[in-house]
């Protein structure tokens, strides 16, 4: 298909950006002597799961659906070594847990308690080899700023065992450890953090066969300091004798998804013309309001979060500033506020970045908003360039309800 004749709104993902931070990955996974896996929970185009999986390991679930989703979509027969399934989820029921057992590779537990309640059902698949088990600890390091809703270390977290709950040992079976606490951060974090895990966590390091870094590792920024990271999983590999696990979701799909939307209409209220899109902040991209940010907008001179105050300067800059709202009936359905070089028109179609992670995911049907069309975008030019990989109709929208 072209892309003239895609609908709006759609999520295009980009095969060619996919595949420049997959070489990446594997790049820092063979350097590094790493295992790097797929976090589902930010980017789940399961299309998309046999390229990735001749790059990376395996996938890391947050619970059953996701496992199951890795199960029978990661990978296929060409692999030498089949994928590994990982499973962590801050509680288990005991029949979810039977089922995840039988497609895991590892599983996580959040606590003692769970880890104990559930030990029946775990320990015959741990002592068959079949599954190899971790606990989550707490290092009590919070490297986040400003959005405490994503802070695994905030005061009340709940995610991770603190040092003062641990026991002794690692209890019988348990061979792995797993912290998570960074968010879209950079390796000095990361570093910083593994500094305290030795230090508070050491004893259990000793006694450990691996070890999992969690996610939230920029890894395919520009920017990201990757021979920093290096020296973090080398230092875990030769001092403490650990395999190291690696479980980035946003770094596998960064920059390579796009969500395009079309103008509806223009409404003039007390201060900017408002755009009315086919497009929408609470349905098709929540994290624009949960953390909040201003999604990159192609074409737009710069952009400014809705709700917080805006350079005053900002009206005397050249160019004309509007703002980007939904037609959903939520007054606070704001995307953002822009400033373009001219004023665009009802039926222009407009694209905003970083759309594949955190996206499709999370997205809702909130006032009966269809979701956007999934899209491939292969590397090739010519007329099968975008593939249409999902349409959602009116179906879609009422059998998630009853």
């Amino acid at each position: 298909m072209k892309y003239e004749d895609l609908r709006t709104p759609s999520y295009i993902v980009s095969e060619g950006a996919l595949l420049k931070n997959l070489k990446i990955l594997k790049d820092i996974q063979d350097k590094a002597l790493c295992k790097i896996l797929l976090a589902q929970k930010a980017f789940s185009m399961y299309k998309t799961y046999p390229l990735i999986s001749k790059f990376l390991i395996g996938t890391t679930a947050s619970g059953l659906f996701e496992a199951r989703l890795a199960f029978e979509e990661f990978g296929d027969d060409s692999l030498e070594i089949a994928p590994e399934n990982h499973v962590f989820e801050p509680a288990y029921k005991d029949d979810e847990l039977r089922e995840i057992c039988e497609i895991a590779t590892h599983v996580y537990f959040n606590s003692i308690s769970q880890l104990e309640r559930f030990r029946y059902i775990w320990e015959p698949y741990q002592k068959e080899g079949r599954i190899k088990v971790a606990l989550r600890i707490n290092p009590e390091l919070s490297t986040q700023e400003g959005h405490e809703i994503y802070d695994p270390c905030g005061k009340c977290s709940r995610l991770g065992i603190r040092l003062e709950n641990m026991p002794t040992h690692l209890p019988e079976g348990v061979t792995g450890i797993h912290f998570h606490t960074l968010c879209e951060q950079g390796s000095e974090p990361l570093d910083e953090t593994f500094k305290v895990v030795e230090e508070k966590f050491g004893t259990y390091l000793k006694e450990a066969e691996f070890i999992n870094m969690g996610g939230g590792h920029h890894i395919t920024k520009d920017d990201y300091n990757r021979e920093l990271l290096l020296d973090v999983v080398k230092r875990a590999r030769e001092n403490w004798g650990l395999e190291v696990y690696l479980e980035p979701g946003e770094a596998i799909a960064i920059n390579a998804g796009t969500l395009i939307t079309r103008v509806l209409d223009i409404v003039e209220t007390t201060d900017y013309p408002t755009l009315i899109l086919d497009a929408s902040a609470a349905c098709h991209m929540p994290d624009v309001l949960e953390m909040p940010y201003t999604p990159p907008l192609f074409d737009a001179l710069e952009g400014f979060t809705a709700g917080e105050s805006i350079p005053e300067d900002a009206g005397e800059r050249d160019g004309v500033i509007v703002r980007l709202a939904s037609r959903t009936c939520l007054a606070g359905d704001i995307i953002g506020i822009y400033r373009f070089n001219s004023l665009p028109k009802i039926g222009d179609i407009l694209t905003f970045g970083d759309m594949a992670i955190y996206s499709m995911v999370k997205n809702n049907t909130f006032n009966g908003m269809a979701l956007p069309d999934i899209v491939l975008e292969h590397d090739m030019e010519d007329d099968n360039r975008f593939e249409i990989v999902k349409h959602f109709t009116y179906s879609d929208f009422k059998e998630r309800l009853s």
